[in-house]
């Protein structure tokens, strides 16, 4: 069940030829694939491309019908593997995932690839996610480009331009005989407009032909010695291709303006930015026209040196915007100037910074900075700028502001409160995890805990600040390896049921058993690919017509060869998986001890639940929700629930006692009733201010009568203590 469904969605897929199609970026990459011909596809899901294979998923009738093979891929190497396909036989093909992780995965499998080529076209779809709303290092995918000598188109963000991409990508792949690999940033995959479209196409040469006339060529197998003679492929043959069909079709674009001795160098991804920064400027208006000549990269590998020579041999100063680092680029076009003789100034990185997302106040800063030093009379025209003057001369004639004072408590709160980190989601089955894993610390000390991708890293941030390590997905178990000497302690490992699937089974089970590792696994099981959005996977329990599920993690587990394996089916149980986890870091038995903790993905259990809930309200259905609170008047402020839970809807208020300093537990109404925080509670130290509330919807005539009678007796009780009270004053 991913995230959100696009079944209303695909069907624009449909539309004929010569008609408008609007819609967001994922869903015209989708269209243009199809209108391309694409013989098959697969993938892995991940941010900012996780939509692009729900779209696929969800058009699986429409791909059905276009002799389109689609596949959700066990990970990014397998669906760079599936490329093969288009290596022997004119049949395209696409794979997509996040770059820049799941570049590296697939390496492997790219690197054959380019080095044997491919006569298909073969189409890489890579999610850039870098900047300040990414979740991974920052690094760009230029580098596997250059390293593999696969080209990189990186188009203006606009449905026009990433169609036209896709098509060019294919045909670009077909012509150079090498794969292509398009990248999308965030914005582009999310970005929405309008296309006119084209009809969609059946693959010109399908599997199913390539099946029954199957090809064999040596010269494309990388071995030795055509491994040899690819190099030289590359350079000699391939290269001239690629760089005589971008030039002849245009790929890269040039915007002319009335400025001619300065112009603008700049990746496609950052076009509509760098407009805008622009017209912050004064130097574009709001239909894009800016009056400064652009050179729009949307090829930024290879870089084409005609174009660059050609746009920058009448500058006086050229700035290129080439967002992250290394600058890649920039050395490129300083070589390109300096052996043409082009005298132009190259600036870049002296005026914008040389790491970080180029948003648009990025830009217009390191512009703004080029022109003032270049061209200041291009600035002084500007109203805008002559106010900002006016405004800075007003302000600094203004007297110094007196400083602001804090109560002493007050000001100490900024050393003590962390930051608000990312965490788990209300009801998380992964949160009492790891609650019962710092309770395990307190009573056996502190274990070394390798962590690994996916929801259950929040772990390593407060509240639990559980762990130290993660390097890569489904490598929780593999980080722990170097742990595996005599001693006191046992490691402890954490990886989720996607990572499992996706490269732990070996990297981390078959790899602990057959070196014979003595550390503790623990596996967490929430049914789904939950961090990228909710996708099914091998184990998930859900019922899925086009995939094989149900799959169980333990039999594979002990398929592996794992002798101590314990099941926990409720991961809220906090003591039963406190006691596991006491019982694996003291067990005499030596080998790998896997925990696999199970227990449905609460986001995923809301977006099942919620429409069959209210279905069943709006039909007149008896409906009941749980909902837990606490009883500020027995809630002594301990806060050890909130301590040792961190749940978003678990918060403090006042007591309303003058008895009572501290602040009193409050579940506020996002609760969705997991009952986490009276466990915990619970597990930590008894506590008898949690309570369960059930919300009937639709009672029955027994449910009132038991809600009167409920009522009733609750009323006698507090009468009665209201009136010994009473007594007890006088």
């Amino acid at each position: 069940m991913a995230e959100r469904s696009f079944k209303k969605e695909v069907e624009q897929l449909r539309i004929p030829a010569g008609e408008e199609f609007r819609g967001e970026g994922i869903l015209a990459i989708t269209k243009a694939l199809l209108q391309s011909g694409v013989g098959y596809v697969g993938g892995y899901q991940g941010s900012p491309i996780s939509h692009l294979m729900d779209v696929l998923a969800d058009a699986n009738e429409i791909l059905d019908e276009l002799d389109v093979h689609f596949e959700t891929s066990a990970s990014e190497a397998t669906a760079a593997a599936m490329l093969a396909a288009s290596v022997m036989y004119p049949v395209r093909g696409a794979v997509t995932w996040k770059s820049t992780v799941g570049t590296n995965v697939a390496s492997d499998a790219l690197a054959n690839l380019a080095s044997g080529g491919v006569t298909g076209g073969a189409l890489v779809i890579i999610g850039e996610d870098y900047g300040e709303g990414s979740s991974i290092m920052q690094e760009r995918s230029h580098a596997f480009a250059m390293k593999s000598q696969m080209w990189l188109l990186d188009p203006r963000p606009n449905l026009e331009s990433i169609v036209k991409s896709v098509e060019d990508g294919f045909e670009l792949s077909e012509a150079s005989n090498t794969p292509v690999m398009l990248q999308v940033r965030i914005r582009s995959c999310h970005v929405h407009g309008r296309f006119i479209t084209k009809e969609n196409k059946r693959p010109a040469f399908t599997l199913k032909q390539a099946m029954e006339h199957p090809v064999r060529d040596t010269g494309r197998i990388v071995l030795p010695p055509a491994s040899f003679a690819h190099e030289h492929e590359k350079i000699q043959q391939r290269w001239p291709a690629a760089v005589r069909f971008i030039r002849e079709r245009k790929l890269n674009e040039v915007f002319e303006g009335d400025v001619e001795d300065i112009g603008l160098i700049l990746q496609g991804g950052l076009y509509n930015g760098v407009i805008r920064a622009l017209q912050l400027l004064g130097l574009a208006d709001a239909f894009g026209n800016s009056r400064i000549p652009m050179y729009v990269m949307n090829v930024t590998y290879p870089v084409i040196d005609e174009e660059v020579t050609d746009f920058c041999r009448d500058k006086r100063a050229v700035l290129l915007l080439e967002e992250g680092q290394p600058d890649y680029i920039e050395q490129n076009l300083h070589a390109i100037l300096r052996k043409a003789g082009i005298t132009a100034h190259l600036s870049g990185k002296d005026v914008l910074p040389m790491a970080g997302e180029y948003t648009t106040a990025a830009m217009r800063d390191g512009i703004e900075a080029f022109f003032k030093t270049q061209a200041p009379a291009l600035l002084a025209t500007h109203d805008a700028v002559a106010a900002d003057e006016v405004a800075a001369a007003v302000q600094a004639a203004r007297p110094a502001a007196v400083p602001i004072t804090f109560h002493p408590r007050v000001k100490d709160l900024a050393g003590v409160v962390p930051a608000r980190p990312a965490g788990f989601c209300v009801g998380c089955p992964e949160r009492p995890i790891f609650a019962a894993m710092k309770l395990t610390e307190q009573d056996l000390g502190e274990h070394h805990v390798s962590c690994d991708i996916g929801c259950h890293l929040f772990s390593i941030l407060p509240p639990f600040n559980l762990g130290a390590t993660t390097m890569g997905y489904g490598l929780g178990a593999a980080s722990s390896s170097a742990f595996n000497v005599k001693s006191s302690k046992r490691s402890i490992s954490v990886m989720g049921d996607g990572g499992f699937w996706h490269n732990g089974l070996t990297s981390g089970i078959a790899n602990a058993v057959f070196n014979k590792h003595d550390g503790v696994i623990v596996i967490v099981d929430n049914f789904y690919s939950s961090a990228t959005g909710g996708q099914d996977i091998p184990s998930s329990r859900a019922d899925n017509p086009n995939r094989a599920t149900k799959n169980p993690i333990e039999a594979a587990i002990k398929g592996a060869g794992v002798k101590w394996v314990r099941t926990i089916d409720r991961t809220y149980d906090v003591s039963r998986m406190r006691d596991t986890l006491e019982e694996a870091l003291t067990t005499t038995q030596t080998g790998p001890k896997v925990i696999i903790a199970q227990s449905e993905c609460m986001l995923n259990k809301q977006r099942r639940v919620k429409p069959l809930f209210a279905k069943a309200v709006k039909a007149g259905e008896r409906a009941v929700k749980e909902r837990f609170g606490v009883d500020p008047d027995v809630c002594t402020g301990d806060h050890a629930c909130i301590r040792l839970s961190g749940c978003p809807s678990l918060s403090v208020k006042d007591s309303g006692d003058p008895l009572k300093e501290d602040p009193v537990a409050h579940v506020d109404s996002g609760c969705v009733g997991c009952g986490n925080c009276g466990e915990v509670a619970e597990a930590a130290v008894l506590c008898p201010s949690f309570y369960r509330a059930d919300i009937i919807h639709n009672p029955t005539g027994l449910d009132r009568f038991m809600g009167r009678l409920r009522g009733a007796v609750i009323g006698f009780l507090q009468r009665r203590r209201a009136a010994r009270l009473a007594r007890t004053a006088l």
